[in-house]
């Protein structure tokens, strides 16, 4: 039975590579939240990730970073896990009114999943021959997606637009939803103007970003209150603050919207990339310590 468990498991990994769908940050936000994680890993953090990454990703998380919106079709009860809806206009998110899905059940958030993923990752260190109830490689790939979607400020967004799923937009000439300018295209042309088209750059940028502009903050980005493992809460309250004052903010149906709102908003999205790999690494060197 383990043995098809982990068949099967490798099949959906496979769907990484054969079926190319853009969720999320999008293929290149999720790859730079979780290659700046790996790198700050501790030594007994970075061994267990590579323990449970699948043979596939060559010890490489952010290889698979995406897997969790590739299995959506396989795993239906998951798709609510990558956001949260909160009433419109408020500004503001608080976990009992907010955590839940559409059909009312509770704890069926993002933030619902970080501390889920979280608890079970923890059954790792029971060691001793203990045999974990959890599939501990599927924890880690969901607990690294959801820290790159929780930092994405629509997807802590409004109930009645999906999160700007249905804000019809322009992006320079190409049209498309807000949603969608803020999972990739804000980051492909941060890209294609400054990186060469090559993410690797784009996390080196961010990488130097974290050592010299945010070195005063990343303590507190890595610190987290009442000595919990993972805080999502904080992260999801700066989420729809960001959604409010930068991602909705000027904007109505059929806006278009070019330079003036790219370059106010790129160092926002480079600013929540980097919190996202800050964190998750913080994360899982508790986890692992």
């Amino acid at each position: 039975m383990e043995l098809y468990k982990f068949h099967v498991f490798l099949a959906m990994v496979a769907v990484l590579f054969l079926f190319p769908v853009v969720h999320g940050w999008g293929l290149d936000g999720h790859y730079t939240v979780c290659k700046i994680a790996q790198s700050r890993l501790s030594k007994a953090a970075a061994d267990a990730v590579e323990k449970l990454l699948p043979t596939s990703a060559n010890g490489d998380l952010a290889s698979v970073c995406i897997w969790a919106d590739r299995v959506k079709f396989h795993y239906h009860w998951s798709s609510p896990l990558h956001y949260i809806d909160t009433p419109d206009n408020l500004c503001n998110y608080q976990y009992k009114r907010d955590c839940k899905d559409e059909d009312g059940v509770e704890d069926r958030c993002v933030a619902g999943a970080i501390y889920n993923y979280t608890n079970q990752l923890l059954s790792y260190n029971k060691g001793n021959g203990h045999v974990s109830t959890y599939n501990l490689t599927e924890a880690l790939l969901f607990l690294s997606h959801f820290f790159g979607d929780i930092h994405q400020p629509l997807h802590v967004g409004f109930t009645s637009d999906r999160g700007g799923n249905t804000i019809d937009v322009h992006w320079y000439t190409r049209k498309t939803v807000l949603h969608h300018v803020w999972d990739s295209n804000i980051i492909e042309t941060v890209e294609e103007r400054y990186d060469d088209s090559n993410v690797d750059e784009l996390v080196d940028a961010i990488q130097k970003n974290i050592t010299t502009g945010w070195d005063d903050q990343v303590n507190s980005w890595e610190s987290c209150s009442g000595n919990k493992t993972a805080c999502p809460d904080i992260y999801a309250s700066e989420g729809i603050k960001a959604a409010c004052d930068w991602a909705y903010k000027g904007v109505s149906e059929d806006s278009t919207l070019e330079d003036d709102y790219f370059l106010s908003r790129y160092p926002i999205v480079q600013w929540r990339l980097a919190q996202g790999g800050v964190r998750l690494a913080a994360t899982l060197n508790r986890i692992f310590k």
